[in-house]
């Protein structure tokens, strides 16, 4: 009896040891489930006041896709603390995929699914972008540079979302683009410019035009996507994006002119 005791026990530890993660993966395919009835149910309207409804099918359909992809640090230690912090219900975050500092990249969610990575962001006039992006996530804590081998699988993989489902070079953008008031993130070390030298992003031009002195630059940045509301947050923002050097929120010449090179961009 204790034999087979001992052997239950250690086939236990054997099969949570070689799958940690066996409790999301369960807890997943619970919600799929769920998903996958809402979607299906063709239940009338029932409005009432005597107006008729009724359910008939369509075959002209199909699913939603991402037109946007948005890049983050995770500002975390490891991608072994990352991956916990998104599969605990609590946290109430998630990602489409982690890049690993060596270049391993990990699924989290189906590509069509909505995942948790934005928060209260706004580009234009889109104040839910979790609906309509992927979310990539960049092991990184903020203040070391990003790995040749991590950026080699980003530009990899962004080479096949982008063609995947033909997502605009200009709707590559930084966490910190939606959310400048909140977040910094993918730091003033990511390199945005490798990036859009690749056709992932825009950069300004090795050299920059003036801008007219009737510029407005404020306006730009609303045209640009950027939220305008707190116009220092949104200055410091393009300036983490598209200049770096000077994180800040001082509207100098320079980044009047940067700001009207990507104006031009759009």
């Amino acid at each position: 009896m204790k034999l087979i005791f001992y052997f239950l026990l250690l086939f236990t530890l054997y099969s949570c040891g070689t799958n940690p993660y066996r409790a999301s993966e369960k807890s997943q395919k619970t919600q799929l489930k769920s998903l996958k009835e809402t979607v299906s149910k063709k239940d009338t309207l029932g409005l009432g006041s005597g107006i008729k409804s009724e359910f008939i099918s369509t075959v002209n359909f199909n699913l939603r896709k991402p037109n946007y992809i948005i890049l983050h640090h995770t500002a975390q230690d490891s991608i072994q603390q990352t991956l916990k912090t998104f599969t605990l219900v609590e946290k109430q975050v998630s990602a489409h995929y982690v890049i690993a500092d060596n270049g391993d990249i990990v699924q989290m969610l189906n590509d069509y699914l909505r995942a948790w990575h934005a928060g209260a962001s706004t580009w234009g006039k889109t104040t839910d972008i979790n609906s309509i992006s992927l979310g990539i996530e960049l092991d990184n804590n903020g203040i070391e540079p990003f790995s040749e081998l991590q950026i080699k699988s980003l530009l990899a993989l962004l080479a096949k979302l982008k063609k995947d489902y033909n997502i605009p070079t200009q709707n590559i953008i930084g966490h910190s683009d939606i959310a400048p008031k909140r977040k910094t993130d993918p730091s003033m070390l990511f390199p945005w410019k490798l990036l859009a030298e690749n056709g992932y992003g825009v950069w300004t031009d090795p050299i920059i035009r003036v801008a007219p002195e009737n510029f407005n630059a404020e306006m730009a940045l609303r045209i640009i996507g950027y939220d305008t509301k707190n116009l220092p947050d949104a200055i410091k923002a393009f300036k983490l994006h598209f200049i770096q050097t000077e994180v800040d929120s001082v509207l100098d010449q320079k980044t009047i002119d940067a700001i009207y090179d990507i104006y031009l961009k759009q």
